[in-house]
């Protein structure tokens, strides 16, 4: 489960039973649940050492979560905005070794970013389309027609939703936080992220704010 990128408010809102849990249908109060392996993520400062919870509400279904920062995506050892920018760039036309040079990683983690991007591509365009359309947002997810032409349509419906929740909700939003947001973390994820928006509507706005998106 993606949340904000402030531990302190997240604690909070944990133990306050503000948090809801994710799954399908339940509904039910997230409540502390220990803590994950700790791990150092390139491109965030701190060491991560994500919060665990489990829904514990009477009716709810007892499943437990991690919940991650919008700082970083699922089993992803870089920070989303790393990731985001070597995307950047390969939808501007450089291939992935010059790309490798300008984020400074592995030309061979680098292909393996833009590889996975252009399988997912189908469903991220299509949970960010379902988002941009909660925030009113007319259009429709472009159609990848290359390997190339998947990144460069991903990046370009990233910008539009960045657009679309910055009119929505004032200010200037990041579109790689945002992404992390609105796929729960799965932007790179083996089979992309589940076809229903995290951000479906405006009454889930509040989960954008808190992630500093």
């Amino acid at each position: 489960m993606t949340v904000g990128v402030d531990g302190g408010v997240v604690e909070s809102d944990l133990r306050a039973g503000v948090l809801v849990c994710p799954a399908p249908g339940c509904g039910g109060r997230l409540a502390p649940w220990g803590w994950a392996r700790a791990r150092m993520i390139r491109g965030v400062a701190e060491r991560l050492r994500p919060r665990r919870s489990r829904c514990s509400s009477a009716a709810g279904c007892g499943a437990t979560h991690v919940l991650l920062p919008a700082s970083v995506l699922l089993r992803r050892a870089d920070a989303v905005d790393v990731i985001g920018a070597a995307l950047l760039a390969a939808a501007g036309g450089l291939g992935h070794r010059r790309v490798a040079e300008l984020v400074d990683r592995p030309a061979s983690t680098v292909r393996g970013w833009l590889r996975r991007a252009t399988r997912v591509a189908g469903r991220v365009l299509a949970v960010c389309a379902a988002a941009a359309a909660g925030f009113g947002a007319d259009f429709v997810a472009p159609a990848p027609v290359s390997a190339g032409g998947a990144v460069a349509a991903l990046v370009e419906m990233l910008g539009a939703l960045g657009r679309a929740a910055g009119r929505r909700l004032g200010g200037s939003r990041s579109p790689w936080r945002l992404a992390s947001v609105v796929t729960s973390g799965r932007l790179l994820a083996p089979g992309g992220p589940n076809q229903v928006a995290a951000v479906a509507g405006p009454g889930n706005t509040s989960s954008l704010l808190a992630a500093g998106a």
